[in-house]
């Protein structure tokens, strides 16, 4: 069965499947999903969960070894492997396929993948879950229908969006939907049980805390290495959602390569803000440090940024917020002008 993450609600009021793949690149989306599951089975008894992040050379011989023993050491267990590719090889592939046809009453499988994709569907280990289980699918929620996920959103926590408030927390977290729900709740906590106006998302907006995701870019773009570096640790402090800090780096790298890209080309770079809604108050501060950066300078980060989600998703050994701070480091070290106030 291939279910939609929106449905999944419905289904598992209703049953639990012996085993499950979540897969999507949108964290929210997956972390939810995730959780769902893993509340329903603990109504069924499994009282324990044992995660494996695979990533090439994982011993897959071992995993099915400790997958069969697991009901010695309790009644009933969750086994969640989280895959840093849809393409585990061979060997992988058979286990996971083995794994799926061995059900097993005592033990709930969950495999979490990146997005799935049309050829991915075809292999025969998620042909095998798609026919003993369910394989539910992360979408992101496309830019036209996200101040509906979010006036729904906000009804969840007590709030009621205007039409206006909406649309600007949409452009605002720019199809984040991570940054999209923690303004909600802190909408929520601000303001309780009342409308949300456009007017009331700006004052959020102007009241959020120094250490702000946006505000540490626009720090480490104007070279301020002491500002950028204070205001991480303030999010770290803060509690902030690793994933939440690097998607807002890895967005502003991408736009950075592109507006390199457009001007070694000699293209105009109104058509890259255009394209990707940048205010016009940003774009002086932008176009200064596409210019700071080679290009390949700025893919370097891009891949150090890559290196980072698998650490925070627990695909490689090492701790998110070190990483996050090595990012931002590489990316203050590389650029080439003065340092400016952000």
């Amino acid at each position: 069965m291939i279910l939609d993450a929106q449905k999944l609600s419905s289904h598992l009021s209703r049953d639990l499947a012996a085993v499950y793949l979540v897969g999507g690149d949108e964290p929210l989306v997956v972390a939810e999903a995730l959780e769902s599951i893993r509340a329903k089975a603990q109504t069924q008894g499994y009282s324990h969960r044992d995660l494996y992040s695979i990533d090439r050379g994982f011993p897959w011989d071992e995993l099915e070894g400790e997958a069969d023993s697991l009901s010695l050491f309790a009644n009933r267990r969750i086994l969640e492997l989280r895959l840093a590719s849809l393409r585990p090889g061979d060997q992988g592939r058979k286990a996971l396929k083995s794994l799926v046809e061995r059900a097993d009453p005592d033990r709930l499988l969950i495999v979490v993948t990146p997005k799935l994709d049309s050829a991915a569907l075809r292999t025969a280990w998620i042909k095998a879950i798609d026919a003993s289980g369910v394989v539910v699918r992360a979408w992101p929620v496309d830019r036209a229908y996200l101040p509906s996920w979010i006036r729904e959103r906000a009804g969840r926590a007590g709030l009621r969006f205007s039409t206006s408030a909406a649309e600007l927390l949409a452009d605002r977290v720019e199809g984040n939907l991570l940054a999209a729900d923690q303004e909600i709740q802190k909408l929520a906590l601000l303001h309780g049980q009342v409308e949300v106006t456009e007017q009331a998302v700006l004052d959020s907006v102007a009241d959020s805390s120094r250490y702000d995701v946006f505000r540490l870019v626009d720090s480490i773009l104007a070279n301020n290495a002491r500002r950028a570096l204070s205001i991480l640790e303030g999010l770290r402090g803060e509690g902030v959602e690793p994933a939440l800090v690097l998607w807002a780096l890895s967005r502003e790298l991408g736009l950075l390569i592109r507006l390199k890209t457009a001007q070694s080309q000699g293209q105009s770079e109104s058509s890259v803000y255009s394209k990707h809604r940048v205010w016009p108050k940003r774009q002086a501060l932008l176009t200064r440090a596409a210019r700071s950066y080679s290009l390949d300078d700025l893919k370097a980060s891009l891949h150090s940024a890559e290196e980072t989600d698998r650490t925070i998703k627990g695909l490689q050994r090492g701790q998110p917020w070190d990483s996050l701070t090595q990012l931002v480091m590489e990316m203050l070290k590389t650029a080439k002008r003065p340092g400016r106030a952000a």
